[in-house]
Formats: structure tokens, sequence, C-alpha cells
């Protein structure tokens, strides 16, 4: 690596023009910093699609290592399972809240280590250890990651369908439609033609969702790619008569901080709606205070900082820069995301939705317990 270091340094404008130094490397801490901080950065992302990712999957294995098992018809049967639940897992992240509760990072290494244990399971029983193979699987090496219990349950059943004993039959069909299916077994190439010829664009159907499961797709699709546009606008002028970006941001931070309400006072609350049983509706109101009071001193201690990092008084960071780009963008700042009510608003329409929300409980607090209630203005429903 040294070496390198200095090599990179001897390069000079006597270079031919149409010279490039490629290096491809894993993650290593004695890579030389001034080579990076000099290079343009590469990296390889996980592939996108069903297809994409079975494909590229099969491309990387080491089709040796299968054939000298004492059951390679066995093995491969089982090894497409497990690459197709591998590809299923990760793609469904792609249908939001539909395909898992919470979006799980799945990666190469958990179906590396399926693979490793499907050899030694299959190799030293009798018979194919399913039981154990869905197990290990789904509740050790995929399963580790999963929080969500229902989650849990999904992907216990998504690798019962995939590791089972009709996978030795040839034709057996891994989807309703039969698109994807389990072919007999054979070389590496046999395998790699099958996948090329599967759609590019699998349907919901592969992944056992009804079709109407794609229009939340597209949604989480559009919403990425207009985030995308807006992340890449131009950051020095703001909007009309040509004013800069910072001044754009210290303009809405200064509306924004003037829409602010004030936190509601939670010992007045609590004296005028204490606790009872005959009332439950006065806990309600209390938690509800409580936890737009933490939402609104976010707000308003982040605003005031954010004015100040614009004119240098206080350190811009990366917090602060943040919710700056989200408040030139029209975007709500994850800060105030994280700790507010779910929305899936523009900030403009955000702060008034969000004054709506606090007039409610203030009405509630000043006029008594209303005869009906604006469940949508809840902090929980």
């Amino acid at each position: 690596m040294p070496k390198l270091e200095r090599i990179v340094e001897s390069l000079d404008d006597s270079s031919h023009r149409d010279f490039r130094l490629w290096m491809t490397s894993m993650p290593s801490k004695a890579f030389p910093v001034s080579v990076l901080q000099n290079s343009v950065k590469m990296t390889l992302e996980p592939p996108s699609g069903l297809k994409q990712n079975v494909l590229g999957t099969y491309e990387a294995l080491d089709w040796k290592e299968v054939e000298e098992c004492t059951k390679p018809e066995t093995v491969k049967r089982l090894l497409f399972s497990f690459c197709f639940f591998h590809a299923i897992v990760q793609d469904r992240r792609k249908f939001g809240p539909i395909g898992w509760n919470i979006p799980y990072a799945f990666t190469n290494e958990d179906l590396m280590v399926c693979r490793k244990q499907l050899k030694i399971f299959v190799e030293d029983y009798e018979l194919v250890p399913y039981k154990v193979l869905n197990y290990v699987g789904s509740e050790v090496n995929y399963g580790g990651r999963v929080t969500d219990d229902k989650d849990g349950r999904l992907i216990r059943t998504i690798l019962q369908t995939y590791i089972c004993p009709e996978v030795m039959n040839d034709g057996h069909k891994l989807s309703a439609s039969g698109i994807y299916k389990v072919i007999p077994p054979g070389d590496k190439e046999d395998y790699l033609d099958y996948i090329r010829g599967l759609p590019l664009n699998p349907a919901p159907e592969a992944f056992g969702l009804h079709g109407n499961a794609e229009i939340t797709t597209s949604q989480i699709e559009t919403l990425a790619l207009l985030e995308s546009v807006l992340a890449m606008q131009p950051r020095s002028k703001g909007g009309g008569g040509g004013m800069t970006r910072e001044a754009v941001i210290g303009e809405q931070a200064r509306y924004l901080q003037t829409q602010t309400p004030p936190p509601f006072n939670l010992e007045a609350v609590g004296r005028a709606y204490p606790t009872s049983y005959e009332e439950s509706m006065n806990t309600v109101l209390f938690q509800e205070c409580v936890r737009y009071n933490r939402l609104l001193r976010e707000m308003a201690s982040g605003l005031k900082l954010v004015q100040k990092a614009l004119i240098g008084e206080v350190a811009m960071s990366e917090e602060l820069e943040k919710m700056a780009d989200a408040i030139f963008d029209n975007q709500v700042p994850p800060t105030w995301a994280k700790k507010g009510f779910l929305s899936l608003k523009p900030l403009a329409s955000w702060i008034i939705d969000c004054r709506d929300r606090i007039k409610f409980l203030q009405d509630w607090i000043d006029g008594g317990t209303p005869s009906v209630y604006w469940i949508s203005g809840f902090f929980f429903p």
C-alpha cells in the first residue's frame, strides 16, 4: 500500500491522456487516504430487481464447490430455493409497509452462511432435514435481523414455501403463475439461461402479493425520484428576486418560528383534567400534550439554531445542515419527522396541519371535553 501511494503521487501531466488507473478493493484501513481523496469513487450497488438479484448471486457462485459435494442434485435444488428466497426477501422492501413492517438490510453474508450450512446438513443426514434448514435460515441467519413479530412469522412462512419436499420435483411452482419454478438440476449455465429468461419487472404475484401492491411500489419510486430531483437542485441561488439560498432558508425559518405554537402547560392540564377512572379521555389529552410538547420544543430550538448557523454564530452541524436543506426543499426536517406525527405533507402544508392539531387540543383544554373528536388530529389515533 505505501508503494502504491508513491506510484500514484509520481503520476503527473506527462502521462498519456487516455491513461486511467483503476483499482478495486474491499474495505481496508490500510488503503492510502491520499489516493482515495484524489480518486473518483465508484461503489457496487446491490442488484435491483428479482431477476438481477438471483442472476448476480449465481454468477458469483463457485460451482466447483457445489459439484464436489456427495449429493449434488439435492444441493443444487435447495441452493436455487435459498437464492430465490434471498432475492424475494430483499426485493420485498420495494413494497414499503406491505412488504415488511420494518425494511431489513439482509446481506449476501446471510445467504453465504445458509449455503455452507446447506452443504453440511445435506451431506451429514441421510434424509434432507427440512425443519433444520428452515429453522437456521428463518430464525437464525436471516431471522437474527428481524425484530417485528409479524415480520418473523412472514419470513418463516416464505422460507417454508421454498425449502420443502416439493422442490425435489421438476416444475414445482415457486409462484402462483408458474413463471418461477424448479428446474432440473444441471450445470451453472443451465441455471443462468433460465434466470436470464425471467421477466425483468416481476409481478407482485412472485412475492405472494396482490396485484394492487404495485401501486404502492410506484408511489414509493415516484417519491424517491422527486426527492432526488429536489436534492440535485442548485444550492447557490434561491427563488425569485435573486435571493441567496441562505436568505431563503433564513426567511422561511423566521416564518416557521412565528407559526410554531408554544408548548402546553402540562401542570395546568393535569390540574384541570386529572387522571380518573370515570373519565379516561383525560389521560388521552395529557399524553397527547406530552407528545406534541416534544415536537414543539424540537421545532423551537432547531429553528433558532439554524438561523444562528446561517450567520455563523454557531457551527453548522450535520443535523442543522439537513434541517436547512429540508426547509429549502419544502420538506419536513428529519428531526421533526422523528419526533412528530405521521404525515406525508410538504412543509408548507405540514405546519398548517400542526397548528390545527394544537388548536384542537387547546380548544379541548379551554372549552372542556368535546362532544366530537378529530380522530386524525391525535398523535396516536
